[in-house]
């Protein structure tokens, strides 16, 4: 079962703090909460672009939500506002049977269809800041959103997952009120990170290599904003100009590891998070016992741009290096995983053997 979520304001009086809980409330309708997940899809997945709502299949039925990922993967998205039953996982399941016969050229045509002649091309870049890949929809994943979750359907997903690896999962939201203000809450059935997974284990142009649920690539741009030779010495990567850059990097957790690249230069390190993304001003180094700001380090006066604006300051992460290289030793060769988000899941074991060999790891 997904854990019950539980909402308090903290508030002080004359004899202390305490908590006063915030009741949670019926979501007025459904059409309340498809609006705001086609407006905010990233309280979903932070990756996602609205295709279209209402789609209508060949057989007559109609899909609530319809997105991609920056992968090229198609999200079937139906949401249920009352009790999910059983039949809401067997018509959902037949939605993704439609819905993997579409090919791209379908897929752009049902985005230009509900978009008011749309283009994915360009929606899909101005989204995700790269060009749509070659192939598209070819995987999917369905996400049920309910507001609760009856124990036979909650078995039957369980065991669609467990053991036929189907990309399923419930999402469940609370919504929160407190005087004039309103907050949603989420909470997932499944890890979302087992359904994407199992999303990336079979696909219908063959298998998909398999995330080992840690190794990530990070982009380090050396220049204008910052310093390789400071990344190296004080142990850290970092991204800014624009949330786009840096978001990425807050998908990295204490002990991944990561693979270092300078884009167009090559490979030039391996290492360990040690401490999750912060802001550049909120970054310290123990010493002994004392602490340091990284900011009164020596570092490349670039790097301390817009420090008070957490849409456009350095963000940065600390590294314990394993290996690492000045950037005119960095290893490159054909083949080699690349992308454009400044960090992203490492699912290429050619990548992997040919970078940990190059270090000698």
């Amino acid at each position: 079962m997904a854990l019950e979520v539980g909402f308090w304001k903290v508030d002080c009086n004359q004899d202390g703090e305490y908590a006063k809980p915030i009741s949670s409330l019926q979501i007025d309708s459904e059409k309340k909460l498809e609006n705001v997940l086609v407006n905010s899809p990233d309280v979903l997945d932070e990756e996602l672009l609205i295709i279209g709502r209402h789609i209508r299949t060949d057989f007559g039925k109609y899909i609530d939500m319809l997105a991609i990922d920056v992968e090229g993967t198609i999200h079937v998205i139906e949401l249920n506002k009352a009790q999910t039953s059983r039949e809401v996982v067997a018509q959902t399941l037949d939605y993704a049977s439609w819905i993997q016969n579409l090919d791209s050229t379908n897929i752009k045509e049902l985005y230009e269809k509900y978009n008011q002649q749309g283009n994915l091309e360009s929606a899909f870049e101005e989204k995700f800041k790269i060009s749509l890949p070659d192939l598209i929809n070819d995987s999917h994943q369905i996400t049920i959103v309910a507001s609760n979750l009856d124990v036979e359907t909650e078995r039957i997903i369980h065991y669609l997952s467990s053991n036929y690896d189907v990309p399923i999962n419930v999402v469940f939201f609370r919504f929160f009120k407190d005087g004039d203000s309103e907050y949603i809450s989420r909470s997932w059935l499944i890890d979302p990170n087992k359904v994407e997974e199992q999303t990336n284990q079979v696909k219908k142009s063959g298998a998909k290599e398999k995330w080992n649920g840690n190794d990530y690539v990070v982009n380090f741009e050396d220049g204008r904003s910052r310093s390789w030779q400071d990344a190296m010495e004080y142990g850290f990567v970092s991204a800014g100009n624009g949330s786009w850059y840096s978001r990425t990097l807050y998908n990295l957790s204490k002990g991944n590891r990561i693979f270092c690249m300078m884009p167009g230069v090559g490979y030039i390190g391996i290492g360990e998070v040690d401490e999750e993304a912060k802001p550049l001003r909120e970054v310290v180094y123990q010493q002994d016992d004392n602490t340091k700001r990284l900011i009164d380090y020596p570092i490349f006066e670039g790097m301390k741009h817009d420090l008070e604006n957490d849409e456009l300051c350095e963000h940065v992460v600390k590294v314990k290096w394993i290996a690492k290289v000045p950037l005119n030793e960095a290893f490159k060769t054909p083949g080699l995983k690349a992308n454009q988000n400044t960090a992203f899941k490492l699912n290429h074991q050619f990548t992997i053997e040919k970078v940990t060999a190059y270090f000698n790891i």
